[in-house]
């Protein structure tokens, strides 16, 4: 039979039984100390102080005294100028808990309406410790739908009686074909891509607009080429927002 050592080192009695007993007892103890502060360092993440504090944002329902002083206040054409409204009042904003957004709009460019929503889906992302949540009123028409596409749809709201209205992008064009053929070729072909490219770019915002919602991708595309139009209400319903105020 193979000899099992013991883990302590043994000490010889020096006074009998007495002796022995202390030695055992002292092995007995250093072992559950051993053991118990093994256990400490394995749950380390629990005794180490308390638990980080959650972030101040959330998604729960908001009300409406919530949106009695929105941080950011845009009404008009989407365009260079309400950029520059937009991000001066941005940086003005809580930089903590919650940061209303107010819009109402008759539409405008996509690209800027676009460069809004990647501002704040960026702040979002590095700022998690708030809240920014979209606010529409009266009016969000084409490029006003693009930029609350970049919003989760838990932090989308309209007041009673607004209208969304969803379409495709537009292009106005002329092309004169004249010149060597290959070159003829090379023109068409840009004007084509261009075209391929702005759809996608279009089914991209479509696709955010959508998520959680029963409103399909095939029923979004067809109800754009004839401008669909969606009050508040309907909107909410369908839960492509969260609420109505």
């Amino acid at each position: 039979m193979r000899e099992i050592r013991s883990a302590f080192p043994a000490r010889k009695p020096k006074n009998g039984w007495r002796d022995g007993t202390h030695t055992l007892w002292h092995a007995f103890v250093t072992g559950i100390t051993f053991v118990r502060v093994y256990m400490v360092f394995q749950n380390s993440e629990i005794v180490d102080g308390p638990a980080p504090a959650q972030p101040a944002g959330g998604t729960e329902r908001l009300t409406p005294e919530q949106f009695r002083d929105p941080a950011v206040l845009l009404s008009g054409t989407v365009d260079y100028d309400m950029y520059k409204c937009f991000r001066e009042q941005l940086a003005l904003a809580p930089a903590a808990g919650l940061v209303v957004i107010e819009l109402s709009t008759l539409g405008g460019d996509p690209e800027v309406a676009r460069m809004m929503g990647e501002d704040i889906r960026f702040h979002a992302e590095v700022d998690p410790q708030r809240r920014f949540v979209f606010l529409g009123k009266a009016a969000i028409y084409s490029a006003g739908t693009t930029f609350m596409s970049f919003f989760a749809r838990e932090n989308r709201y309209l007041t009673r009686g607004t209208r969304l209205m969803i379409h495709e992008r537009k292009m106005a064009k002329t092309m004169q074909v004249d010149g060597p053929l290959t070159t003829c070729i090379a023109a068409l072909k840009a004007t084509l891509h261009e075209i391929e490219c702005s759809i996608e770019i279009q089914n991209e915002g479509f696709a955010n607009l959508i998520v959680g919602s029963s409103v399909s991708m095939d029923e979004v595309i067809e109800k754009a080429t004839t401008n669909w139009y969606i009050e508040a209400q309907e909107a909410q319903a369908l839960g492509l927002v969260e609420g109505v105020l």
